[in-house]
């Protein structure tokens, strides 16, 4: 039987879902291959072995990447000379293109065949990395219907497979009855604050989202507000905040468990990023907020070309949900925003309706498309034979 060797790399929790799934749907067909590199929890479990922890990835904005960016060259060089030294069968960059693309590059060079998945936002910025992408990549695998057009002038290999998480939000049977589990059992609003998994999210936003919540406290003594944690580390650093400035604050600080809290709840505060995808697929009403060092934003902000930042409001094409950004994430813009999503019927309605009409377009069964489309390629390039299939 053959016994593939694959690597990839992940830099964050959201590519480690799409690799955990990508390796189940990979192992279904070929049970002995092998997987390495860089990835987190998730895809550990699927029998990944990770030569770095994925948190040594997991850094955001230009100028928080400058202090790190030794050690994240440093481990992307060693990667390469590994991976060149002894080729896997194929290399795997799940997101994170600012260090994935440079490595894929070098590694299609050596002739290793190379898959980018999940698109960079081309559509919003950094248009002419598609050529870079060209260099690099034999395959990119996207994740949403309308980014294939943007490859179109280079003529990229681009399969859409939709998103993993409509799948498994739309299957999942933990998020049957998840009041009753999470202690929920009375008719208070129930708000889910999540301020983002990053050290840089959480240095931002943490203390604002809960100044907003004592706000909504005040005219809603019984909310109950949910606060889950990344992992172990990031739960010690929030419980410190808590116990020290918000203690009268009725917050439930929790460690992981992030899908299940935004299905228990009534609201979402969030930051932007992968779980607000989670949000519009659990069908919640949200307020998405962002901040992040001054210098990194103006460059940012002078790079954006679409006028959302949100993928709730990017998918849809219009604003649905606010989005608070930098200077004007306030305690008090952030609880008079939630006050409409607790409150507003008509809104709620609206909200549901075209969220549900974004889960139809990206529940296609994602793990086993991208499955499907990575044999693919390795037949066009000769490592498997129609009759190893």
């Amino acid at each position: 039987m053959t016994k593939l060797r694959i690597a990839m790399v992940a830099g964050e929790a959201s590519g480690d879902i799409l690799g955990a799934g990508l390796i189940q749907s990979i192992k279904k067909r070929y049970p002995n291959a092998k997987f390495e590199g860089i990835g987190g929890d998730l895809m550990r479990a699927e029998g990944f072995e990770s030569v770095v922890p994925m948190d040594k990835l997991s850094v955001m904005g230009l100028v928080e990447v400058l202090g790190r960016l030794p050690e994240l060259l440093s481990i992307r060089k060693k990667l390469r000379h590994a991976f060149i030294k002894n080729p896997p069968d194929l290399f795997i960059g799940i997101d994170a293109p600012d260090f994935n693309l440079n490595l894929e590059f070098h590694l299609k060079q050596a002739g290793i065949p190379t898959v980018h998945y999940v698109s960079p936002s081309v559509w919003a910025w950094k248009s002419k990395r598609i050529y870079k992408i060209k260099q690099s990549v034999d395959l990119l695998l996207a994740l949403f219907p309308f980014e294939s057009r943007y490859y179109e002038p280079t003529g990229q290999d681009v399969v859409c497979v939709g998103h993993p998480l409509a799948d498994l939000i739309a299957n999942d049977p933990n998020l049957q009855d998840v009041k009753t589990r999470l202690g929920l059992v009375g008719s208070e609003k129930v708000v889910a604050l999540l301020p983002g998994s990053r050290t840089s999210e959480l240095k931002y936003l943490a203390e604002p989202f809960l100044e907003a919540a004592k706000l909504l406290q005040i005219t809603h003594p019984d909310m109950i507000f949910l606060l889950p944690a990344a992992n172990q580390k990031r739960w010690e650093w929030i419980k410190k905040l808590i116990d020290e400035k918000f203690s009268d604050l009725n917050v439930r600080l929790l460690l992981n468990q992030s899908r299940e809290v935004m299905a228990a709840s009534d609201a979402i505060l969030i930051a932007s990023g992968t779980a607000t995808l989670e949000a519009t697929l659990l069908k919640k009403p949200m307020v998405v907020a962002y901040k992040m060092a001054a210098l990194t934003y103006a460059i940012y902000s002078r790079m954006m070309k679409t006028p959302y930042i949100s993928l709730p409001n990017i998918l849809a094409g219009e604003k649905l949900v606010p989005e608070i950004l930098q200077n004007d994430v306030t305690p008090q813009r952030l609880a008079s925003e939630m006050e409409k999503a607790l409150l507003d019927k008509d809104y709620q309605d609206r909200l549901a309706e075209r969220f549900t009409q974004i889960n139809q377009t990206l529940k296609l069964n994602a793990d086993e498309r991208a499955a499907d489309a990575v044999i693919s390629l390795l037949q066009e390039k000769g490592v498997l034979t129609c009759s190893q299939l």
